[in-house]
């Protein structure tokens, strides 16, 4: 499919900086009138996720998956949400394991490479049987975990899934995790680390015989989390295990459903390999856009109706199924 060089992305005036771009959403951006309902959803494991519903009754759902230590309730995802309830759409943002208030019951939290979460998802969408259309929409792992979900369960798909969107994705995690520790002196990723040690310590304290917190505090990097807890807990040799096998660009030639991926050039969380041109010129599925501005997960758009720009976009590509 084509890569999109020049997108219809423009930064609003005093707003092209990158980091502006990614911590204003983020920090200042307050989104209102999305009212959810919440349903929670057994896993074979004898676990739970818990997902918000967006209502509008429509015969279209959108499942949206939210970014590392995000959640539903998070300004990108309602944001989303919102603009697709206004263009006729339901919505459905999950939960990853942990994220939605509640600890969840196995030492397991979530990585980038749970595919199997998503596709407990999508089967609870379908036991609903009044959707038509379903789509995906992914930010960030979010984004990562949606497109290895549509590239690994290829085969298996519903015929009623019809397309997915991903935004700021880190498809190759070992650079995105180097790039982590030196951008903006590190701020992100100790922003990060500070969510995820404060996490490890509420699943200690609920089981201390399985979650040891025993050099927490020393840990300064994802190699050094992944390391002691990721890798671990979810079957990984490492921390570079799991990034090779959790990364969605090896599998992204798989995708057999339309698939549109936006990174931005100036995306401060990025590396060069984490824009798939070789892939989505090859590919019958997968479009690469990439805007010059945007940041990470941000494409601030100011106007009338509060969309983002982002948002606006999946409007526009989901009316064109």
């Amino acid at each position: 499919m084509p890569v999109i060089e020049k997108s219809t992305f423009v930064t609003p005036f005093g707003f092209a900086n990158c980091h502006l771009q990614t911590i204003y959403p983020t920090l200042i951006r307050q989104v209102r009138n999305v009212r959810y309902r919440r349903e929670r959803i057994l896993t074979p494991d004898n676990d739970f996720l818990d997902v918000d519903l967006s209502e509008t009754g429509s015969q279209k759902l959108v499942i949206i998956s939210h970014g590392l230590e995000g959640n539903s309730h998070r300004s990108y995802v309602k944001g989303m949400v919102r603009c697709l309830n206004k263009h006729g759409c339901d919505a459905l943002a999950w939960n990853f394991r942990g994220c939605s208030g509640e600890m969840n019951r196995k030492p397991q939290f979530y990585h980038s490479g749970a595919t199997y979460d998503l596709d407990r998802v999508l089967q609870y969408a379908l036991t609903l049987e009044k959707y038509e259309s379903i789509f995906m929409v992914g930010f960030s792992m979010g984004g990562n975990i949606t497109l290895k979900y549509i590239a690994d369960y290829a085969d298996t798909l519903p015929e009623n899934l019809k397309a997915a969107v991903a935004f700021s994705v880190p498809c190759d995690l070992t650079g995105t995790a180097v790039q982590l520790s030196e951008v903006a002196g590190g701020l992100y990723l100790k922003r990060f680390l500070k969510m995820l040690k404060e996490k490890v310590r509420l699943k200690h304290a609920l089981m201390p015989d399985k979650i040891s917190i025993d050099g927490l505090d020393k840990i300064t990097t994802f190699e050094g989390f992944d390391n002691a807890y990721t890798a671990p807990l979810h079957e990984f040799n490492d921390a570079f295990d799991y990034w090779k096998k959790a990364s969605c660009k090896p599998v992204l030639s798989k995708i057999k459903i339309p698939a549109l991926l936006i990174n931005a050039k100036d995306d401060p969380f990025l590396t060069p390999d984490c824009f798939p041109y070789k892939e989505a010129s090859e590919s019958t599925f997968l479009t690469l856009e990439v805007p010059e501005k945007g940041g990470h997960v941000g494409f601030m758009q100011f106007g009338k109706d509060g969309c983002y720009w982002s948002e606006q976009r999946v409007v526009e590509y989901l009316q064109s199924f």
